[in-house]
């Protein structure tokens, strides 16, 4: 499994293999010489390592959907990682006070928790990362989103504006 991965992406069960495939040919096609890309150990997750600033990734990836449709066939959707760290609470909350000054005076965010291979609740997990944030929360329209992927011992950390997740169903649907 890539240790250091900044970008994770979800694909139907039984499909990892053929996600992992795709999303490797999909890397290189934006440029990236020797992406890594592997499955977790959760069913549906992929994990990848690019070179490219992930970010920007998605951005040209987006961009490929939109002439190049076709070549989507096994991902789902596609987020970047700004952090990873074990899944213990207190590495979590210091990755989250470290990204979170992105988040400006008057604008508000969400916590988003999608956890898989672990005992720690989400609300555990929300209300730590949550409290020394002061900003406004909005649930349904938020500015940003703290977005916390527990992937069993490893936990990527991201702090998002909504834009940034590309969901390629829902942006497939939009298409011409």
């Amino acid at each position: 499994m890539v240790a250091d991965f900044n970008l994770i992406a979800s694909t139907p069960r039984r499909e990892e293999s053929k996600g992992t495939a795709e999303l490797w040919m999909l890397l290189k096609d934006i440029g990236d010489p020797r992406p890594l890309v592997d499955r977790s150990r959760a069913h549906g997750l992929i994990i990848a390592k690019t070179s490219l600033d992930p970010r920007q990734a998605i951005e040209s990836l987006r961009e490929l959907l939109k002439t190049r449709p076709e070549v989507f066939k096994h991902i789902i959707r596609i987020i970047p990682v700004d952090k990873v760290v074990q899944t213990e609470i207190q590495q979590i909350v210091e990755a989250v006070q470290q990204l979170s000054s992105r988040i400006g005076q008057n604008e508000v965010f969400r916590v988003t928790i999608e956890k898989r291979r672990t005992e720690l609740r989400s609300l555990q997990i929300i209300e730590a990362v949550a409290k020394d944030i002061n900003r406004k929360v909005n649930l349904t329209k938020p500015d940003w989103t703290i977005l916390i992927e527990v992937i069993g011992r490893s936990t990527g950390v991201s702090v998002i504006r909504p834009r940034e997740l590309m969901n390629i169903v829902k942006e497939r649907k939009t298409l011409p």
